[in-house]
């Protein structure tokens, strides 16, 4: 719309504000005074007005949604200043499937809000290059560059900076993502000009728009990381050492909600639609350093129904896309009075609207052995009424079976809670998916045996009981004469998003403390925001060795799979989640022989730790082998039961991994959270 204006006004015009509230600014030709639209249709006098404008513009009927309207001769240059360019980086050939880039489209819509400057996004997932981002950056000359960094993108960041550092007048450049706040110190110490967004980054953006305008100074803005030797702003005090600002409460963030720029394009390169609907979580497991997320808080309900309607008209416009929203909230229920009713408010929202939708919970929303039976009979219908509302798959973090295990990972629950969660949502028909760190670098062998254990288990997945009551499921699944009868005899692993998981030390975590303090820690990995670690039991750092060069050997296509089940509905998607199960069931063939390579492993022998690793490395080979065929009828089995879209994305990465000779080279690519 700028575009279009700037071509066609003879004077001075602006089209800013957010999604729903976009403020169109035209200087008069004919009179010097400037009109005011509301494209939204409501009165001037309903927006919430940022506090910069006061005394800057004025409005002469706030009553309407048009009005004439004074402004400071410094007010359009606010209005289109600075020039703001916000980057989603990424690495095609480890996640082939886009998913719509929140991160950046929270911070756009944050940036907007303030009514100062202009906003572009650019996202590497829909075919953008780290070349294309530095022509933009040629032709825009932004004043500000964004940057959104996650694990394994620690190289194309530092690209990128090295780049833009080489500029003759380098953009202020804000880097923020999980990766960012691992590795603050080594790139503040690189970049010594650079800005680390250390929490929500809405209030950032907002605080750094006015700190290059001059009305903060950068000691002011909110959530950062920097050198205190920077010198942007008047007034600002050259230190020369790291500081940081305080961040922003996940409760104080009323508005979460993303700008849409990107959608279209998202859907058109085969992606996925995320959202979340509240931020933080309730746990504090060991291994999740993540405390920049901060504590669980949820947004109100009713700011979904104009933004579902927005997003409702994109899938409108790609009909074979399947209507399901993906929330990435890390904790969808949450805790406090009214948890249970926000969470059925949310679904009747997405329901109205027509989606489906996923999301991820922990364990305790579901069995608690602090509370009553009263409370599981309450929660068991609130889960049945979420799936009536529409929930279409729920993840849930056991990450073990076992109990010590889940003391150590500060999990707060237990196995049998565990088992118990499993069997209460499958009985009342939730579909599930559950993360499972099988490895972790002080385990021993007797908890690896009991993992293994744990997830050939075949009395934790029950049929579905719709035909019986919510307190018959709760009584049933702690009475093994009930669960015998309705078990569907099908291993737990068969449930793992993904198999052979093992432990990340990543840096700043509880758990990386342990192992540092038991003198297991190697290099730090600033590309996964981790450091490498020996295993307090050689034996099992063998297996986990071999057990991730297998999982990084088969990521991509597995995580085609994963991605296409996402975008499909019926027998499609049934199809794409059954050939998955091909790969989990070879994963747990290989933890198998594994773990009986293991019984036959003297402990402190490095020459029977050599002998160990080749024996694993022979029986990966021939499990391969094996695969090869079985993968190759199922992907043509499935290839047919797709559009032909989907059909060549999957036949092209079954290509890309039935070709590839460097079989068992590592990539990274793992995450912790499973998310």
């Amino acid at each position: 719309m700028n575009g279009v204006l700037a071509r066609h006004l003879p004077t001075r015009a602006v089209v800013t504000g957010t999604l729903e509230r976009r403020l169109l600014v035209v200087e008069n030709a004919l009179r010097p005074n400037w009109t005011l639209a509301d494209l939204s249709g409501r009165v001037h006098a309903s927006r919430s007005w940022p506090a910069w404008t006061a005394g800057h513009i004025e409005l002469v009927s706030p009553s309407s949604w048009l009005s004439n309207a004074e402004l400071t001769a410094s007010a359009f240059g606010r209005l289109v200043r600075p020039r703001v360019l916000l980057v989603a980086l990424y690495h095609p050939e480890y996640f082939p499937l886009p998913r719509f880039p929140l991160a950046i489209s929270d911070i756009a819509r944050a940036a907007r809000a303030t009514l100062m400057g202009h906003v572009e996004l650019m996202d590497m997932q829909l075919g953008t290059s780290l070349v294309d981002i530095l022509n933009r950056v040629d032709e825009l000359q932004p004043d500000i560059v964004g940057v959104s960094a996650t694990f394994g993108q620690h190289d194309l960041m530092l690209a990128l900076l090295e780049a833009l550092n080489g500029w003759p007048t380098p953009p202020l450049m804000l880097a923020g993502g999980s990766l960012t706040v691992r590795n603050e110190r080594l790139l503040l110490e690189r970049y010594p000009e650079l800005l680390i967004a250390r929490g929500a980054g809405e209030p950032t953006i907002q605080d750094v728009l006015a700190y290059w305008h001059g009305d903060l100074r950068l000691e002011q803005v909110r959530g950062i990381g920097y050198q205190g030797s920077i010198q942007r702003g008047p007034g600002t005090v050259a230190i020369g050492r790291a500081r940081r600002t305080p961040t922003v409460a996940n409760r104080q963030q009323t508005d979460i909600w993303p700008e849409l720029d990107l959608l279209e394009r998202t859907f058109a390169h085969g992606g996925v639609a995320q959202l979340e609907t509240s931020r933080g979580c309730t746990s504090s497991c060991s291994f999740c350093p993540r405390g920049h997320k901060g504590h669980w808080a949820g947004a109100a309900p009713e700011g979904l129904e104009w933004l579902l309607s927005e997003i409702s008209a994109v899938f409108d416009r790609h009909p074979h896309v399947s209507r399901t929203l993906y929330l990435v909230d890390e904790e969808f229920i949450g805790r406090g009075a009214g948890a249970g009713d926000r969470a059925l408010s949310i679904a009747r929202t997405l329901r109205r609207h027509n989606f489906a939708w996923e999301t991820s919970c922990r364990v305790d929303q579901v069995v608690w052995p602090g509370k009553d039976r009263a409370w599981h009979l309450e929660r068991a219908r609130l889960w049945r009424s979420l799936v009536d509302g529409g929930l279409r798959r729920c993840l849930f973090g056991v990450e073990s079976g076992v109990t010590s295990v889940l003391e150590r990972f500060h999990k707060e629950t237990t196995g049998e809670q565990n088992a118990l969660t499993i069997r209460t949502l499958s009985a009342l028909g939730v579909p599930t998916r559950f993360t499972y760190i099988t490895f972790d670098h002080l385990m021993s062998a007797q908890e690896l045996h009991a993992t293994h254990a744990f997830q050939a288990r075949t009395d934790l997945v029950l049929e579905p009981l719709p035909h019986l009551s919510v307190e018959q499921i709760v009584d049933g699944v702690r009475d093994e004469d009930f669960v015998a009868a309705h078990s569907r005899g099908v291993p737990f692993f068969t449930e793992i998003s993904y198999m052979l998981v093992s432990m990340e030390c990543l840096v700043g975590a509880a758990y990386t403390r342990k192992v540092i303090d038991a003198g297991l820690a190697g290099q730090v990995r600033p590309s996964m925001g981790r450091i490498d670690a020996e295993f307090a039991d050689r034996r099992i750092g063998v297996l986990s060795r071999w057990a991730q060069r297998w999982v990084d050997r088969n990521f991509a296509l597995d995580y085609t799979l994963k991605s296409l089940e996402k975008v499909l509905d019926n027998e499609s998607r049934h199809a794409v989640r059954a050939a998955r199960q091909v790969l989990k069931q070879a994963a747990f063939d290989l933890f198998t022989t594994m773990l009986a390579l293991l019984d036959d492993t003297p402990l402190h022998d490095s020459g029977e730790l050599e002998r160990l690793n080749g024996r694993c490395r022979a029986h990966a080979d021939v499990l391969l082998g094996k695969l090869r065929s079985r993968v190759s009828q199922t992907v043509t089995q499935v290839a047919g039961t797709l559009p032909p879209q989907r059909a060549e994305v999957l036949l092209r990465e079954h290509g890309r991994w039935a070709d590839d000779e460097g079989r068992w080279q590592l990539i990274n690519a793992s995450d912790p959270c499973g998310t």
